[in-house]
């Protein structure tokens, strides 16, 4: 099928990456549609780790074309690090293509993100400080820098000089923080210019053009239903739409352009930063989940509190995406587990909740209603087939399909490409809760 949708049921690290760089040898292009440096992907390829924060994963296939569509905010110094970083490990980066219209990070973006979680104190929301938010809010308001405004030094330094002459006066009269110059912002960064200009396109319609010659486009996630600025577990979110029809509006495509949506999901769950995670563990069960998975943050380094799967999450992510299947990471962290605990259900207040509530207070006081299940005690990271699993690994994974009504395609045993298994999932599956 010629439009594939890589979405994250959770909130975020569920293993996007890999799963991109599994399909991505199969396809023609790769789009990351979302987000900014906040974002990263960890993948392992021949016993080498790449940690990639902006470029599309598909970058290290030599016949795919990476694509960064308008939906995502640049931060063009990381960028041009990260393209540095593969290139002198042997990454042909010149293949990537970047849209004039996707948005700058710009200083006093950067700024504004670190005074203003500092300002909240004790409700801070965990931003990762990386600038996402405000460069999101000046978009949203009209007077954000393009990549196509590098291009035409006279407007870049207007829009750039009108932004600081408001920017400035709350820097340093709110926050107590030196004015930023706008002669130095346009030195720096009309300096990337020349260094990206051959990337630079218009991606919507290279995209469309490889969907109409019936190529393979794969569109990459970042982060996850439940960070989904509309959607998440506001106002501890993103602040971009990283659901299915996030894709639409960031690459520039219609919706029947995704004809295969395909939801991310760890055999657990995790989340950084702050706000609600009715499974969270603050027990010595969370921590060898989180020791056991490797649980830090690919671009912040923080470590990811840790719980049980839950089935509700699930549900809510299908039915937000509309998810065609399942891929289901991490399998093998539970191996040396004697009891599995699945989230079946909520309970508040004396009332069984099977859907995520509504209202963000709710959510805040949840009970998890929990369901057993026997772990498998047997390392599982050297099978090479679906059918090759223990018994009770492939019954913890079925009852997932179950409970989210929806397929499990590909089973995750490990980080390297081939710890994935492909499973002749069933065609029709009823949610079973």
């Amino acid at each position: 099928m010629p439009g594939i949708a890589l979405i994250g049921t959770q909130w975020g690290d569920e293993g996007k990456g890999k799963i991109t760089d599994l399909l991505a040898g199969d396809v023609d292009m790769v789009v990351r549609c979302t987000g900014g440096d906040n974002a990263g992907h960890t993948l392992v390829v021949g016993g080498e780790t790449y940690k990639l924060r902006l470029t599309p994963s598909g970058i290290l296939y030599p016949d795919v074309t990476p694509v960064i569509g308008n939906g995502v905010v640049i931060n063009p110094r990381v960028l041009l690090e990260e393209l540095d970083s593969l290139d002198s490990r042997g990454v042909d980066v010149s293949r990537l293509r970047i849209s004039g219209n996707a948005h700058l990070v710009m200083p006093y973006h950067l700024e504004f993100d670190k005074v203003t979680e500092r300002f909240l104190g004790k409700r801070q929301l965990g931003t990762t400080k990386k600038g996402i938010g405000p460069t999101y809010a000046d978009k949203a308001m009209r007077v954000g820098v393009r990549v196509q405004d590098l291009y035409d030094p006279k407007i870049f330094g207007q829009k750039v000089e009108a932004a600081l002459r408001d920017k400035n006066q709350i820097l340093t009269r709110v926050y107590g923080r030196l004015p930023i110059e706008v002669d130095e912002v346009c030195e720096e960064y009309l300096g990337y210019a020349d260094r990206i200009v051959e990337m630079v396109c218009d991606t919507s319609l290279l995209v469309n053009e490889a969907l109409r010659r019936d190529e393979t486009v794969l569109f990459e996630g970042a982060q996850g239903t439940l960070l989904d600025l509309d959607h998440g577990t506001y106002p501890y979110v993103t602040s971009s739409n990283p659901v299915a029809t996030g894709i639409c509006t960031g690459a520039g495509v219609g919706p029947k352009a995704l004809d295969e949506i395909v939801g991310i999901t760890k055999a657990y769950v995790t989340r950084v930063g702050t706000g609600p995670f009715p499974t969270e563990l603050f027990d010595e069960t969370g921590d060898e989940i989180g020791r056991i998975g490797h649980e830090f943050g690919t671009v912040t380094g923080r470590k990811r509190r840790c719980g049980w799967f839950d089935a509700v999450l699930l549900r809510y992510a299908s039915r937000l995406n509309s998810l065609t299947s399942i891929a289901l990471t991490k399998l093998d962290v539970f191996s040396s587990f004697e009891k599995l605990q699945i989230c079946v259900a909520y309970e508040h207040q004396g009332e069984r909740l099977d859907e995520v509530p509504f209202h963000q207070s709710v959510m805040h006081h949840v009970v998890p209603v929990y369901e057993e299940m026997p772990g498998w005690r047997t390392d599982i990271s050297e099978a090479t087939s679906y059918a090759e699993l223990p018994a009770e690994a492939r019954a913890y994974v079925e009852r997932i399909e179950q409970l989210a009504g929806v397929p499990v395609g590909i089973v995750g045993v490990g980080p390297g490409r081939r710890q994935t298994l492909r499973r002749e999932a069933a065609a029709t599956v009823g949610v079973v809760q």
